[in-house]
């Protein structure tokens, strides 16, 4: 029985959170295109920086960043494909080319690009391709963006270091930032609002607390 309804909460979950996806070949060409266009550099706002990064569902991703010191928000949208105006219908099918993507706005002078980077690969399954956890396709990969050449040297020793640590090649993508799209209202702060979706329960927040049990130090105080 026990297995039983392992399963179907396993189906439960994985119907709450993803959809499959195709890309067709012109789609992947599309996006490789992309990656060969020089990276766009965001100016700073008020003394905040701003990163993007894709990995999995951007819900989790999103939760996991606002949990940093040094990160003033975080906002769930769509990055890395060749289209205007995606949604999350649209990225969905994998024809658009963009990811779930997070934008990190933070404190340069309390939290490095650097430290952004290593939280990143400890929150994450870093060998998934095309996916976290329960979450597969295209528009769940793994994409590291940079703005500039240093950050671009900053990702690739993390990455390669990593992959000879664990002696396994790593998924993430290393791509130039051309631009990023908000996601839709309802998907802001998902977590926070929603925290007994299964979904949550199930994925999210135990991905959170994985990730800071590692960094505890990282983690702004609860007031």
């Amino acid at each position: 029985m026990k297995n039983i309804l392992y399963i179907i909460w396993s189906i439960t979950l994985l119907l709450s959170s993803c959809q499959s996806n195709s890309q067709s070949k012109k789609d992947k060409n599309e996006i490789t295109q992309t990656q060969h266009l020089p990276p766009v550099q965001v100016k700073q706002i008020n003394g905040l920086e701003r990163a993007y990064f894709a990995s999995g569902c951007f819900w989790c991703v999103e939760a996991i960043y606002e949990s940093l010191k040094g990160v003033n928000e975080s906002i769930s949208g769509y990055s890395g494909g060749h289209t205007k105006n995606p949604t999350y219908e649209t990225s969905n099918t994998g024809r658009t080319g963009h990811a779930e993507a997070v934008e990190i706005l933070y404190d340069p002078k309390i939290v490095s690009f650097s430290t952004l980077v290593d939280v990143y690969f400890a929150s994450q399954n870093p060998t998934q391709v095309n996916g976290q956890g329960p979450d597969h396709g295209s528009q769940y990969r793994s994409i590291i963006f940079y703005q500039n050449e240093n950050q671009k040297q900053i990702i690739e020793e993390k990455k390669a270091a990593l992959s000879k640590k664990l002696n396994r090649k790593i998924a993430a993508e290393i791509v130039p930032f051309q631009k990023f799209w908000k996601g839709e209202a309802y998907h802001q702060d998902y977590e926070k609002r929603n925290p007994g979706n299964r979904y949550i329960q199930g994925v999210s927040i135990p991905r959170l607390k994985r990730f800071q049990k590692k960094y505890p130090h990282l983690i702004k105080n609860k007031h």
